[in-house]
């Protein structure tokens, strides 16, 4: 076996694969007193182990830091190739289905709080109806391209509208480790609260342009697709303000002579839709398409498949 430079088929018969499943609770954990604990072993022993696996690779893989551990441009670059080898290795193994009532299974999600407002309630009706031994943790999305996320393993599954990642999928075709799925498409919709000097009258470009507005931003970038669209045409808006989840958009146009703009999916989801006046945006937006984003290494996991049947499940029922 080669595994990215450990070539373990020179000295099989010595080489302890555990080492690579320790080595991949390490890097997955980003601290050796947890993946002790997920591994139910000592903390020695899992440093013992690392030291070994150090020994055999020849180089450093990890830099203790006061928070934990942190991987080495070699660990970065070895646990691709480690997971997937150890998920080949775990099908062939034991390639049966996965019972959630009698085994317990750690999800990592990142989405936004828009998408986690559709998603997650009937993904958790499902678990408590069901009695799984599942939890579920979801991570904050700050950025449009979840790829990073999902190749080093920070998150299992990302969900939510990556138009850049997507098309660098798309273009790597077959070749590329990562998989998707696309979930449900919505459109943009402008909104504002029912006494806003606009909320009784034709929505125009004009209109639109002259008014003050709030930018939901994920990554803190001041611009975004109606800035874009705007400057295509020589407009442009004034942006007062800017924030990061579409939760905290909502609450504050229902306050405030600001407009904002949502997902029509998630306006249904905010809990305050009457409260809201809904507007179409006088400039024509591509539509927002929700994608599934995962490894290759995780499509014959049986935990993952179910992860992901859930996720298509909500999302068949949320989305509008």
């Amino acid at each position: 076996m080669d595994i990215d430079g450990i070539h373990i088929v020179i000295n099989f018969q010595s080489f302890d694969l555990n080492l690579l499943r320790v080595f991949d609770a390490a890097m997955s954990e980003r601290s050796l007193t947890r993946a002790a604990r997920r591994l139910h072993l000592s903390q020695s022993a899992v440093s013992h182990a690392l030291k070994r696996l150090r020994e055999a690779v020849g180089e450093e893989l990890f830099e203790r830091t006061a928070f934990g551990v942190v991987p080495t441009p070699r660990a970065d670059a070895l646990w691709p190739s480690v997971r997937t080898a150890l998920a080949h290795l775990q099908h062939a193994i034991a390639p049966a289905g996965f019972d959630p009532r009698t085994e317990a299974a750690n999800f990592r999600l990142t989405m936004a709080d828009a998408t986690a407002a559709m998603l997650l309630p009937p993904i958790i009706q499902t678990i408590e109806g069901m009695r799984a031994l599942a939890n579920v943790q979801v991570l904050p999305l700050t950025t449009r391209d979840p790829r990073p996320l999902i190749e080093h393993g920070d998150a299992d599954l990302a969900v939510g509208y990556f138009p850049q990642a997507m098309a660098a999928i798309l273009a790597h075709g077959g070749e590329d480790q990562l998989r998707h799925q696309r979930l449900y498409a919505s459109e943009y919709r402008c909104v504002m609260r029912p006494g806003h000097p606009l909320a009784g009258v034709e929505l125009t470009l004009d209109r639109y342009c002259e008014a003050h507005h709030l930018f939901v931003s994920f990554s803190g970038r001041p611009h975004g697709p109606i800035d874009e669209a705007l400057a295509a045409i020589g407009r442009r808006r004034r942006v007062v303000l800017t924030v990061n989840q579409f939760f905290t958009a909502g609450r504050v146009v229902m306050q405030s002579d600001l407009l904002t703009v949502l997902p029509a999916s998630f306006i249904p989801a905010t809990g305050f839709r009457e409260s809201l006046v809904i507007r179409p945006l006088p400039i024509t937006l591509a539509n927002i398409h929700v994608e599934m984003v995962w490894h290759a290494r995780h499509d014959d996991d049986p935990r993952q498949r179910w992860l992901r049947e859930q996720v298509m499940e909500a999302s068949r029922s949320g989305a509008t």
